[in-house]
């Protein structure tokens, strides 16, 4: 789905932020087409996953969920770290779930299998290819689990298709072993437990649930908000929840990554025209993950993104994209801000991916989010509600 995938680092100045999208990283990593989705999933047909092992694998979904990514155990944490979700080992998670035994995790059972099937030598570049190639298990809908069903096994055929093969697995009486295709979609994937082979999309971006973690002033993630106590009147610019109205992406690929992103002068309180002049645009630009679960249904966010809109400040620039790689551009815009009755405006560039799904991008007005806060807005298939938050 993605080609490319970006790092930002968020700089300091004069007072307000920048982002700078040099750390952009190519997605053909090392291994990447050397090992083919539906050759692992036959690989893990073949070995005898029990109870443990798909509990290893339960753990690791529900702790990238937890983190703000989507229901995935990539085969590099499976390697390296068994049970460890995305997100596991940055920032202030960095020891969860690291510390998780399993007397027989899943990277024994596939290594014991192709020590059988494959010369020494094979086996352990096979194993290095499959833990950098970026693939991995997603398990959607994993939070319904009955806790004792085998799951079927599939692949992601990356024809933009909604049905393809899965591998069931049967056990007669005996608990001899046997495997039968069946094709699956998504409704078959919300009844039963299905593992897809996919690619990563999201690893190399910092959640919104990371980057609250490592920064309290994001907000506490659908609780409330406390805005710091000030001589002067603060209001805070909030998104309060997202709704997403469709899927951008066949369930085989995962759910959608929205990033948000927001252009303006944060605690703009110039006096003269010569002032504006050392005010740098703020830049926010954080990555939503919705679930497929979550379809139709707010969710809370609670994310800071204007901390200070002060009466100066007449628009900001808005923009929210589902990701699908490409090469860097961006849109140019302005935000306007007002000084002795008189408006200027801000230039802003907001990144995103040439192959992009641009949802919605605009300017939000100071009347607008004063008239509809706490209202849920459509924008394009995604609904939100603001909320300015004044102490």
């Amino acid at each position: 789905m993605k080609k490319y995938l970006y790092m930002f680092m968020i700089l300091a100045v004069a007072g307000c932020e920048e982002i700078d999208h040099e750390g952009e990283w190519t997605r053909e990593q090392p291994g990447q087409g050397v090992v083919r989705m539906e050759d692992v999933a036959r690989l893990l047909t073949a070995i005898d996953i029990g109870h443990e092992q798909i509990t290893e694998v339960h753990d690791a979904v529900s702790s990238s969920s937890s983190n703000g990514y989507d229901e995935e155990y990539m085969m590099k944490d499976l390697f390296s770290s068994p049970g460890a979700g995305v997100g596991d080992r940055e920032g202030m998670n960095r020891t969860k779930n690291t510390e998780k035994t399993y007397s027989r995790p899943l990277r024994d059972l596939i290594s014991e299998y192709l020590g059988r099937t494959k010369a020494s030598t094979s086996a352990e570049e096979y194993i290095e290819s499959l833990s950098a190639s970026g693939l991995q298990i997603y398990w959607p809908f994993s939070e319904e689990y009955d806790g004792f069903s085998e799951p079927v096994i599939t692949f992601d055929p990356g024809d933009g298709s909604e049905a393809n093969t899965g591998f069931r697995i049967d056990r007669d009486g005996k608990g001899v072993k046997s495997v039968e295709e069946i094709i699956i979609d998504e409704d078959y994937a919300r009844a039963h437990p299905v593992w897809v082979i996919n690619r990563n999309d999201d690893s190399g971006y910092q959640s919104l649930e990371m980057l609250r973690r490592n920064d309290p002033d994001w907000g506490t993630g659908g609780g409330t908000i406390t805005v710091k106590a000030s001589e002067k009147k603060l209001r805070t610019l909030i998104l309060k929840d997202f709704i997403m109205h469709r899927n951008y992406d066949t369930w085989f690929a995962g759910g959608s990554e929205f990033f948000v992103k927001i252009g303006a002068l944060d605690d703009f309180t110039a006096s003269t025209e010569a002032e504006l002049l050392i005010y740098q645009p703020l830049i926010t630009d954080f990555m939503i993950t919705v679930k497929r679960s979550q379809r139709g249904k707010p969710v809370p966010f609670n994310a800071v993104l204007i901390s200070n809109w002060t009466s100066q400040l007449e628009n900001c620039a808005f923009m929210i994209t589902e990701d699908d790689g490409g090469t860097r551009t961006s849109w140019k815009t302005e935000a306007e801000v007002k000084i002795k009755s008189k408006t200027y405006g801000v230039n802003v560039n907001l990144p995103y991916n040439s192959r992009d799904d641009i949802v919605w991008r605009g300017h939000l007005a100071a009347p607008f989010l004063e008239k509809y806060s706490n209202v849920p807005s459509r924008f394009g298939d995604i609904e939100i509600t603001f909320e300015i938050l004044e102490k």
